[in-house]
């Protein structure tokens, strides 16, 4: 197993860094046009719906429509709705739970997800078209949290956060999360005087706008917004009695399993990027 994770990442590596680097818009749109459609597709069977695989080709090619179409007017109020669907929209479900798979709550709430999947891969654009290192200090933001959650729920993890969705996470790991995305991003913007090419971080561009105060507290917000990502996927995994989204990538899991954080976590970073 970890032969073959190890083989998929350097697979993926080999892929996405030479078209990140390559700072060419349309080949990094159609490479995510193709994880869209993936996404999709995996979410699709999440929420039970039937023919996921022609409903996830048909949310590509509107993600395809949208780049030639949208006026950047209406992508900024797309992430602006995103952020505010899963403030008052997925977070909820949190506590109170799913609508049962084929009730008219779980159409609606598909219909939405949908929507912040949208958002997400917009905002992925919309930080790459800023440089390849800002949308990737933005992404490693919530891999900070992740790995900093991991080993601190380990070493301390007691209070179970959320146990019916996600019995392995805990409280302990969760702010041991957001204390490692604090320190690594402190450090960033106190080197980056001395390495400019950290200027153009999205910790370090934070801090320039905001001050300190304002970059922190962001910087917290975003880290809350990976883990109810997360924690979000997670509940749809386990309603729909799935370990994994798809097996699209051996050893990962799917593509969702791979960006559930990323999901609201990219529309508010984008949103935030048009005020720095």
């Amino acid at each position: 197993m970890l032969k073959t994770r190890i083989l998929t990442a350097l697979v993926l590596l080999a892929v996405l860094l030479p078209v990140l680097f390559s700072q060419s818009f349309p080949a990094f749109a159609v490479l995510a046009t193709l994880f869209f459609g993936a996404a999709m597709w995996e979410a699709a069977r999440l929420f039970g719906l039937k023919a996921p695989q022609w409903f996830g080709l048909g949310c590509a090619l509107l993600f395809v429509l949208g780049l030639y179409r949208a006026s950047p007017g209406a992508v900024h109020s797309l992430f602006g709705v995103a952020v505010l669907l899963w403030a008052i929209r997925f977070t909820p479900t949190l506590g109170l739970g799913l609508p049962p798979l084929k009730s008219t709550g779980n159409w609606t709430l598909g219909f939405t997800f949908a929507f912040a999947m949208f958002a997400c891969f917009f905002a992925m654009l919309a930080l790459f078209q800023q440089s390849a290192i800002f949308l990737l200090s933005a992404m490693a933001l919530v891999w900070i949290a992740d790995i900093g959650a991991y080993f601190s729920g380990k070493a301390f993890g007691k209070r179970k956060l959320a146990p019916t969705i996600s019995p392995g996470k805990s409280w302990e790991g969760a702010i041991g999360g957001g204390i490692a995305v604090l320190a690594i991003s402190s450090i960033t913007i106190l080197a980056a005087p001395a390495a400019h090419w950290l200027g153009a971080t999205f910790a370090v561009r934070l801090q320039a706008s905001f001050g300190w105060f304002g970059a922190l507290a962001v910087l917290l917000l975003i880290v809350a917004f990976s883990v109810i990502g997360d924690l979000f996927e997670s509940q749809l995994k386990r309603r729909a009695a799935m370990k994994d989204s798809s097996s699209l990538l051996p050893g990962h899991g799917g593509v969702l399993d791979r960006i559930d954080a990323l999901i609201p976590v990219l529309p508010l970073a984008a949103l935030i990027a048009t005020w720095l």
